[in-house]
């Protein structure tokens, strides 16, 4: 098992080849994530849509929710979230931060793409017919509570949701194996869901997936919220902005920055002192 200080050694590296991605690159493999992502939410949602107490139910989406990372870190792909922690290298000096941003807006694209195919393909493909529409209707909920959400509460709900994310990240890369790898982001990612916290991604599919289901009459019958506030408008001005910026401060400083103080700060200082 890697230390948390050979972790952060090790992310140097990977964070700078990160941005040296092309940007054809760069979205082809973060379009991947965002399916994944979008799969992982879209299996949560069946597994968890016919069960009648609300923890419960949460409990056993937040169980199969992981399964989105797993794919995400062992496949091979690029997750915006996981990518905040690019700021370590910047912070090293070894990347620019125009490149972070320049990765982070190619890879939030591609992620977008993924998240949106696969909600496309899932309600149009009548995977969300199950259960006489009942989990059609648990998607439109889900998103119309996810558009409810104030600014604050969805920032709030960000921060701590990406905080988790990168940490999961930062476990999986302690471990040298692929069971280790799963075993060690499945908890976090697995209390994040269960905690009811805002990751931008995900939330790409759950409210563009209630979007596309409320416009079959069917589907929106087995929904319980106001559609009022179901649109396109609502998704990004209050959720995915003030989520996307809380996943920012919950990854990239929480997470990135504190390990990048605490274990790599006057590294090269330390350094030329032992070569004197």
């Amino acid at each position: 098992m890697n230390s948390p200080k050979e972790v952060a050694q090790n992310y140097i590296a990977t964070g700078e080849a990160k941005t040296k991605l092309s940007a054809e690159k760069s979205v082809v493999l973060a379009v991947l994530a965002g399916m994944f992502i979008a799969l992982a939410g879209a299996g949560a949602t069946i597994a968890s849509a016919t069960i009648a107490s609300p923890s419960l139910s949460k409990l056993i989406g937040a169980f199969v929710f992981p399964v989105g990372l797993s794919m995400t870190l062992i496949a091979g792909s690029e997750l915006f979230t996981g990518n905040c922690l690019i700021i370590i290298p910047v912070l090293e000096r070894r990347a620019r931060a125009s490149a972070m941003l320049r990765n982070w807006f190619f890879i939030y694209i591609g992620n977008f793409a993924g998240a949106l195919l696969v909600a496309a393909l899932a309600v149009y493909g009548g995977t969300f017919s199950l259960f006489d529409n009942a989990a059609a209707g648990a998607v439109i909920n889900t998103a119309v509570a996810k558009v409810s959400l104030s600014f604050g509460d969805a920032l709030l709900r960000g921060v701590l949701c990406n905080f988790l994310v990168c940490v999961a990240v930062w476990m999986s890369f302690a471990a040298k194996d692929i069971v280790g790898k799963v075993a060690g982001l499945f908890l976090p990612v697995m209390l994040f869901v269960l905690s009811g916290y805002e990751h931008s991604v995900a939330n790409m599919y759950y409210i563009s997936a209630g979007l596309f289901a409320a416009k079959n009459p069917a589907y929106a019958a087995a929904a319980t919220a106001n559609l009022t506030k179901l649109t396109w408008g609502t998704m990004f001005g209050k959720n995915l902005l003030p989520v996307t910026v809380g996943n920012i401060i919950g990854g990239a400083l929480l997470v990135g920055a504190a390990y990048w103080f605490v274990y790599l700060r006057g590294g090269e200082k330390r350094d030329e002192a032992k070569k004197k």
